[in-house]
């Protein structure tokens, strides 16, 4: 658990632009490349990283920072238009974790992804998307 607590707080470094020191700083944070070539076996089916551009699910162009279920040129289920958080570090681990756990009665299909460090890549590389 601890564990995950500072992998979530270097992700969240990383997002919002904080410095994070250490040897094993891009390890702990995610590794944007590596959440990169994830995002493309993964979730580049339904997502796009072009802005204003959807497919099955929205643009994830500037996800970080962005009041969930907001983005224009979606329509967001009324779960998650109602959802009333911030894409931070922490919430976009835990909707990649279990999406229907954190928003029950959204209308993403998706199971989740088991796999911490990955989650912490996948997070690391959405930050970099502006």
């Amino acid at each position: 658990m601890t564990h995950q607590i500072f992998r979530a707080a270097f992700a969240a470094a990383l997002l919002f632009g904080a410095p994070v020191l250490g040897a094993n700083s891009a390890q702990a944070g995610g590794d944007p490349a590596r959440g990169k070539a994830a995002f493309q076996a993964q979730c580049a089916i339904c997502h796009t990283t072009v802005p204003g551009k959807t497919l099955v699910g929205p643009s994830l162009a500037g996800v970080a920072g962005r009041v969930a279920g907001k983005g224009a040129g979606f329509a967001y289920s009324p779960a998650l238009a109602k959802a009333g958080f911030k894409w931070d570090a922490a919430h976009l681990d835990q909707w990649l974790t279990a999406p229907a756990k954190l928003v029950p009665g959204n209308k993403m299909p998706y199971a989740g992804m088991a796999n911490p460090a990955q989650r912490a890549d996948v997070v690391a590389y959405l930050g970099t998307l502006k």
